[in-house]
């Protein structure tokens, strides 16, 4: 019983320095991404605090989303060759 209660409210802190940390917009998107690839968020979470602690700056949502894109990697180009005979 305790493990569950402290486990919420570590998540309702950890909510709450999200939003010092963010600006609305970037806040609702990141709460997207928890839905739609929790790995991502993870990461993305760790980057929008470790930015907001050194730099003690709120990260807006075009900073997030390049924190996501950079966190997503390259995607790898494809390439159809066409071989004749």
């Amino acid at each position: 019983m305790e493990n569950e209660e402290e486990r919420r409210y570590a998540l309702l802190q950890l909510k709450a320095m999200l939003r010092r940390a963010t600006t609305k917009e970037a806040f609702e998107r990141l709460e997207r991404v928890k839905y739609a690839n929790p790995e991502l968020y993870s990461k993305a979470v760790q980057a929008v605090l470790y930015a907001y602690q050194t730099g003690n700056r709120v990260v807006d949502e075009n900073m997030l989303i390049k924190i996501l894109d950079n966190l997503r990697g390259k995607k790898k180009e494809t390439r159809i060759k066409i071989l004749r005979k």
